[in-house]
């Protein structure tokens, strides 16, 4: 799960940023260094927050029985 969370191929944006705090009103992102941008962008100044992704969680399956869970 850890690779998914730090995988390469994940698009930069404001959004995910350390700097960046996503407005609850529409979609745009408040930046403490580049001020009012779009969700969609990025700078220079990016540096990636994990906890502030909320990866997929396709990769669960629903397969399993109650004798799974006992110990």
């Amino acid at each position: 799960m850890s690779g998914k969370m730090f995988d390469k191929s994940i698009k930069k944006s404001c959004v995910w940023c350390i700097y960046g705090k996503k407005s609850e009103y529409s979609d745009e992102v408040f930046c403490k260094k580049r001020g009012v941008t779009s969700s969609f962008d990025s700078c220079r100044k990016y540096k990636y927050d994990p906890l502030k992704r909320i990866p997929d969680n396709s990769g669960i399956g629903g397969d399993y029985s109650p004798e799974d869970f006992k110990l």
